[in-house]
């Protein structure tokens, strides 16, 4: 790699997207940073970041842009338009856009960047901000497959394995499916434990049955960590897991696929928003249970 080829824009540096930024600069690249946030841009310049006065001057003339971006209103604002990134970007330049979109905003992305001569590679990351920094987040890649063979040093300054998928929008369909098991087994996981509770077991032994059982899962003990102590603390919450699912029955409508679990799901996410528990982690779907089946606070 040329020393030009080692700057990097990043847009959007939130619980992910900063922690991702760092590792990339402890990889050898020069990044340029923008965000909404000026605290976040002051938290950046810490960590050695480059800030950029806007999204504009971020990305102009650089070989290579990540975006991390809360949803598709966000992409469409940020990426689309004469005023948007991809109309400032250069000509050959690569744009990793690793959010949790809909496939028909990724769609509308690939075009305007195909009209530019710019590779757009769908790379959601699948993990969560409690692991970011450590580097174990994964992504799945689809779009132009030179353009990702040639980018693979740069996802592996921050993920520790990629999928490549194919030509289109495959990595979008992927995260959405991945996401849809992850909503389905907190669901499923509060049901399991609200059923044993209301048969006499103790909190901490049903966790230690999930844990030694045929069901046990990187998801499961992944969450069962936490419920011993009985922490919601949000490593993705509620509220966005509404917003994916959301994208999800989108996505299963428009290709003809039932999604009934995911419906009912969703209709439980929407119950804990509305109740006030929308910044809490996604497993309290937990704590939804026990309100519908009269149970208290377990022992712990």
């Amino acid at each position: 790699m040329t020393d030009a080829s080692r700057n990097v824009a990043f847009i959007g540096i939130g619980k992910m997207g900063l922690p991702m930024s760092a590792l990339v600069i402890k990889a050898g690249y020069a990044v340029t940073a923008f965000d909404q946030s000026a605290a976040r841009l002051d938290e950046a310049r810490s960590l050695g970041v480059s800030v950029a006065a806007s999204p504009a001057a971020a990305v102009s003339g650089k070989p290579a842009v990540i975006t991390f971006l809360p949803d598709d209103s966000a992409l469409r604002g940020a990426l689309l338009g004469s005023s948007g990134l991809i109309a400032a970007m250069a000509p050959d330049a690569v744009l990793i856009e690793t959010s949790t979109v809909s496939v028909e905003a990724s769609t509308e992305v690939a075009a305007a960047a195909q009209a530019r001569g710019i590779s757009y590679l769908r790379s959601p990351v699948s993990g969560n901000a409690s692991i970011v920094h450590t580097g174990a987040l994964t992504c799945f890649v689809s779009g132009p497959k030179q353009a990702f063979e040639n980018a693979k040093p740069l996802f592996a300054a921050f993920t520790r394995a990629q999928t490549y998928l194919g030509p289109a929008e495959e990595a979008r369909y992927a995260k959405l499916s991945v996401n849809l098991m992850i909503a389905v087994s907190a669901a499923m996981m509060a049901e399991s434990l609200a059923l044993a509770r209301k048969g006499g077991i103790a909190w901490q032994d049903i966790l230690k049955v999930l844990d030694d059982s045929a069901i046990a899962s990187p998801m499961v003990k992944y969450k069962t960590a936490p419920l011993r102590t009985r922490d919601f603390e949000s490593t993705f919450s509620c509220r966005q897991m509404a917003k994916d699912l959301d994208l999800i029955l989108g996505a299963g409508h428009a290709v003809g696929v039932p999604l009934q679990l995911a419906a009912q799901v969703r209709e439980t996410y929407g119950s804990l928003v509305a109740q006030g528990d929308g910044d809490t982690d996604f497993i309290a779907t937990v704590k939804h249970l026990e309100r519908l089946s009269g149970l208290g606070e377990p022992k712990l």
